[in-house]
C-alpha cells in the first residue's frame, strides 16, 4: 500500500483525540539505529527523498507493506501533506545512508478507520526506513575540486571536446558505471546536450589533470525515468571525474620553443630530411611512445605528409639541437579513430623533440678552414698518400670515432675508394698543418643504412688536420716521371757500361730518379716490391737482366697500344 493519504483519511486524522491514546504513544517515536559517520545533509521540510521500507504493525509486527517487496524504492516529498503525518514527522533530520525505525500512534497514521482491510482502526505502525536520497527543487549542480595541477593553462568551456574517466554511484554510494572498468575514457562535446544537463555544466572550467567531485540532481540527470536498470528514477549522481584531455574543433597547433642553441643560421623547410628525438605524450602527461626507449631517432623529410599534419607543420623552421613542445589536436593527428591501443580516438598528443640534424639531399660537403700554414704551394689531391688526424661527431657533438684513439694517424690514399665520397672531397686540396671543419651529409657519407656507429642518414661533422702527403702516381702505374727521361734510356739505366742490367743496378737507377725528384714511385707501397715488378715487366726472357733489345720491344708495345687507344 501507499503511504500517501487521502482527504477522508486526511479528515479523519484531524477528528483522532490524543489523549485517548496510551501515553508512550503520544508522538511519533524515533529509533535512529544506524547513523552514516559523515551526513553533509539531512532531510527538511519540503525535500524530496527516495528511500526503503518495511512497514509492521506495532501489536504483532505483521508486515502490511515493503518496497523491498515491490522491487522498487518510494519517492516522496516531505513536509507537504502528501505522506501520513507521523512519517512527515518522523522523517526529519534523516541522512543518506541512515536507517531507522518510526513508530507512528494512530492518530498520527491511519487514525481509528484504518485503511482497506490492510491496516487495522487505531494501529500503531512502525516503519523501518533505509534513506537512499535527499534532493530540492531549488538544488543546483554542485561541484568539488579534489585536486587541481599546479599549472593550469586552459579550462574547459562549452563547445569543447572532452575525454575523461569518472566513477558515477547513487547518492547513498552504490556504483552505477565507471569508464575505468572499461578502461576507457568517456568523450563528448560540452554545451550540445550530448550529456546529461548537470555534467554538462559541471564539467565546465576543468583543467586537465584535475579531480572533481560532481552531485546532480534528479532533475537535471535522468529524472523520473531513470536510466535502463543502471539509474532508478530520480536518483542524485554523483560523479567523480579525472579530466584527462580538451580540444577545441577550432584549434590550432601550439608550439612551445624550449631551447634554441646560439648561432643557429640554417632553419628546416620543405623538402629537408630531418633526424630528432622526442618523448611523445598526452596531455595529463601519460606516455605513449618515445624514440629514447628505442635508442633511435625517428627519421623524416619535411612537408611531405609523411607524419601527422601537426607534426609535419610544427617541423619547419627548426635549428639544429633546438627542443620544442609542440602540443597537435586530434583533427591534426589521429582524429576519432586514434591508432589500435597505443593512442585513443580524439586524444590531444603533446610530443617534446630535439632535433640531432637535418639536411637536404641536395646539400654539397660543406668545408670551413680554420687554419692554413703560409706555405701551402704543395696540396694533396687523387692518388695522393696522406696522413691525417680526424675527430668524426654527430651534429648533437655526439664523438664517435677519432684517430687519436689510435697510435698513429689514419692513413688513406686519396682517390683509391678508401674513405667515404665526402671525407675525400674534404681531405682534397689540403696541404700539410692545414686544419679543416668538414660537414658531411649522408648522401656523400654512409646513407640511409649508416655504418658501425653511424646512425641511419647522419650528417658527420668532421675535424681535420693534414699530417703528412706523399705525391702519388696515376692509377695503373708504379713509376712516373716528373721531368724529361733520359733519352736514350738503356745507357742511363746500365750504370757500368756492361750492356745489361741486372735487378741491383735497375733498382740503383730508379732510387737516384727519386732521390734527385725527377721520378716517383707509387706511394704507400713497399718500394722494393714496385722496383721488382717494374724489372719483371722489362726482363721479357726472364733471365734475370735487361738488355737493350727488350727495352725496345717493351717501348714499341707501348707505342702500339697508345696507337691502338686512338
Amino acid at each position: 500500500m501507499d503511504l500517501v493519504i487521502s482527504s477522508s483519511l486526511l479528515f479523519s486524522l484531524l477528528v483522532v483525540a490524543v489523549n485517548c491514546l496510551p501515553e508512550p504513544f503520544l508522538d511519533v517515536v524515533v529509533d535512529r539505529y544506524e547513523i552514516p559517520s559523515v551526513c553533509p545533509r539531512e532531510v527538511e521540510t519540503e525535500d524530496f527523498i527516495r528511500f526503503h521500507f518495511n512497514g509492521t504493525l506495532f501489536a504483532d509486527g505483521k508486515k502490511f507493506d515493503s518496497s523491498h517487496d515491490r522491487g522498487k524504492t518510494f519517492v516522496s516529498q516531505v513536509g507537504l501533506g502528501r505522506l501520513i503525518t507521523g512519517m512527515d514527522r518522523g522523517l526529519l533530520g534523516m541522512c543518506v545512508n541512515e536507517r531507522r525505525k518510526i513508530t507512528v500512534p494512530p492518530h498520527l497514521a491511519y487514525g481509528n478507520v484504518g485503511t482497506g482491510g490492510i491496516i487495522p482502526p487505531d494501529a500503531v505502525l512502525v516503519y523501518d526506513i533505509l534513506l537512499l536520497d535527499i534532493w530540492n527543487t531549488e538544488d543546483k549542480v554542485e561541484t568539488r575540486t579534489v585536486s587541481k595541477p599546479a599549472s593550469c593553462k586552459r579550462t574547459t568551456v562549452a563547445s569543447d571536446y572532452v575525454r575523461y574517466h569518472y566513477n558515477g554511484t547513487l547518492l547513498s554510494g552504490e556504483t552505477f558505471e565507471s569508464s575505468h572498468s572499461g578502461n576507457s575514457t568517456y568523450n563528448s562535446y560540452l554545451g550540445q546536450g550530448d550529456l546529461i544537463k548537470g555534467m554538462d555544466e559541471g564539467l565546465l572550467g576543468m583543467c586537465v589533470g584535475e579531480r572533481r567531485i560532481i552531485i546532480v540532481p534528479p532533475f537535471l540527470a535522468y529524472g523520473e525515468t531513470g536510466y535502463g536498470s543502471l539509474v532508478p528514477p530520480q536518483a542524485t549522481l554523483v560523479f567523480e571525474v579525472l579530466l584527462v584531455d580538451v580540444f577545441n574543433p577550432n584549434d590550432d597547433l601550439i608550439v612551445e620553443v624550449k631551447e634554441v642553441p646560439k648561432g643557429c643560421t640554417r632553419r628546416t623547410v620543405t623538402g629537408d630530411y630531418i633526424r630528432y628525438h622526442y618523448n611523445g605524450t598526452f596531455q595529463d602527461g601519460k606516455a605513449f611512445d618515445s624514440s629514447y626507449q628505442r635508442n633511435s631517432t625517428y627519421n623524416t623529410y619535411v612537408g611531405k605528409g609523411y607524419v601527422i599534419q601537426g607534426m609535419d607543420k610544427a617541423l619547419h623552421g627548426l635549428c639544429i639541437g633546438e627542443k620544442r613542445r609542440i602540443t597537435v589536436p586530434p583533427h591534426m593527428a589521429y582524429g576519432e579513430t586514434g591508432v589500435g591501443k597505443m593512442i585513443p580516438g580524439s586524444a590531444v598528443l603533446v610530443f617534446d623533440i630535439h632535433v640531432i640534424d637535418f639536411h637536404n639531399p641536395k646539400d654539397p660537403v660543406e668545408i670551413k678552414v680554420t687554419f692554413k700554414p703560409q706555405d701551402c704551394s704543395l696540396t694533396s689531391e687523387a692518388n695522393d698518400l696522406i696522413q691525417y688526424r680526424y675527430n668524426c661527431s654527430l651534429l648533437d657533438s655526439t664523438l664517435l670515432y677519432s684517430s687519436d684513439q689510435y697510435d698513429s694517424p689514419s692513413t688513406a690514399t686519396l682517390g683509391a675508394n678508401q674513405v667515404i665520397l665526402g671525407l675525400e672531397k674534404g681531405l682534397s686540396g689540403m696541404c700539410v698543418g692545414e686544419r679543416r671543419e668538414v660537414i658531411v651529409p649522408p648522401h656523400w657519407g654512409h646513407g640511409e643504412d649508416g655504418a658501425g656507429e653511424v646512425p641511419k642518414s647522419a650528417v658527420l661533422f668532421f675535424e681535420l688536420e693534414l699530417m703528412d702527403l706523399q705525391k702519388g702516381v696515376p692509377e695503373g702505374f708504379m713509376f712516373v716521371w716528373l721531368a724529361d727521361s733520359p733519352d736514350p734510356l738503356f745507357p742511363a739505366m746500365d750504370l757500368n757500361g756492361d750492356k745489361e742490367v741486372p735487378l741491383e743496378e735497375f733498382s740503383s737507377f730508379i732510387m737516384i730518379q727519386v732521390k734527385e725528384g725527377t721520378g716517383r714511385l707509387r706511394p704507400g707501397v713497399d718500394a722494393d716490391s714496385i722496383v721488382k715488378e717494374m724489372f719483371d715487366n722489362q726482363d721479357q726472357n726472364r733471365d734475370g737482366k735487361i738488355v737493350e733489345s727488350e727495352l725496345q720491344q717493351t717501348d714499341e708495345a707501348t707505342e702500339q697500344a697508345k696507337r691502338d687507344e686512338l
